[in-house]
């Protein structure tokens, strides 16, 4: 294989994930009134894969299942059905073998509330330090206090704040805290679950900034997660839209704000404010989520579609290539929608 061809293979392939949930009520409930077990599918038949250094982002609307797929991609949730792969290793099975801890090193995941992911009895110090001991990867402790201060130095903080503690922080510092101990064991792939959903907007562009050029400085890929489409502009290469557990559409960022395709990505992109005052015809997005234990026939988003037909209520689409995008729609694929 050529250095082009190396340089053009994906870091991460996600392909037919899946991930079921048992929700029953317990046995005895059951037998008494006489209810089936329940199941919901909170991811359904997901494929994508991220090229190196690039960024994909996942958005949909609550529930939809992101945080799902964020948690399959790091082996926190052993997936019911397809693989992911990292540099060509699949997870589960690298995750139960002893190349686990590598893998680990490999790959870190930032959550979403920043008050609630660092433990407030440890001082800063101790937080970021402990990948670096759990991998073994600094010896003595002069070391380890000077990779910890170079860390906060990278995400914008004071070497001096090592010895505080999470309560001393606003919220926005303590996502940074979060990002530095992410970066303690310099991964090549990080998962960001919905990072500066819990921040102020003018905090959000300062963080979004630092993770963009700590991108640049490291070469890093992200797997994105966001409801935020302003976020998702500013930070991402390639879109993917969900919509109650399934992939509706994945395409370059440009393209899918340009020309978006599935009605779904529509009615999300139609929902933005018009700031400009461009006179857009806007359509706000229609109807309530179905109830995901008893999700629709067919297109899962057919009772909600305006341009959905019988087929549409009896027939899954398929994830299919068209004009460069990928998109699971009838309608589409049809031609039906001008």
């Amino acid at each position: 294989m050529s250095a082009s061809e190396v340089l053009m293979q994906p870091l991460v392939e996600v392909q037919d994930l899946a991930k079921t949930f048992d929700v029953s009520a317990p046995w005895l409930n059951r037998v008494l009134e006489r209810k089936q077990r329940q199941f919901v599918h909170a991811v359904d038949g997901v494929s994508f894969s991220i090229g190196k250094g690039k960024t994909l982002a996942l958005v949909g609307e609550s529930g939809c299942g992101k945080s799902t797929v964020a948690r399959l991609l790091v082996g926190l949730y052993p997936p019911t059905r397809g693989t992911v792969s990292v540099d060509g290793l699949d997870i589960a099975k690298t995750l139960a073998s002893p190349g686990a801890l590598a893998l680990r090193r490999r790959m870190q995941m930032i959550f979403q509330d920043p008050y609630a992911s660092l433990n407030p009895r440890w001082k800063v110090q101790d937080i970021i330090a402990e990948p670096l001991r759990e991998h073994g990867l600094i010896g003595s402790e002069a070391e380890l206090r000077a990779r910890v201060a170079e860390l906060l130095l990278s995400v914008g903080l004071a070497a001096a704040d090592a010895e505080k503690f999470p309560h001393q922080f606003s919220g926005g510092q303590r996502q940074r805290i979060s990002i530095a101990r992410a970066l303690a064991t310099q991964p090549e792939f990080l998962v960001c679950d919905e990072p500066t959903s819990a921040l102020d907007v003018s905090v959000q562009a300062q963080v979004l900034n630092i993770m963009k050029d700590l991108q640049r400085q490291r070469g890093l890929t992200y797997l994105f997660i966001s409801h935020n489409l302003a976020v998702v502009r500013h930070v991402a290469d390639q879109v993917g839209v969900m919509y109650l557990g399934r992939l509706v559409e994945v395409a370059d960022k440009a393209e899918l704000f340009a020309r978006p395709r599935h009605p779904y990505t529509r009615m999300l992109l139609d929902a933005i404010p018009d700031i400009h005052m461009s006179g857009r015809a806007r359509t706000p997005v229609q109807g309530e989520v179905p109830n995901p234990l008893s999700p629709p026939s067919g297109c899962s988003f057919h009772p909600r579609c305006p341009h959905a037909n019988e087929r549409c209520q009896r027939e899954r689409p398929q994830m299919l290539e068209f004009q460069g995008v990928r998109v699971a729609c009838h309608a589409v694929q049809e031609d039906r929608i001008a």
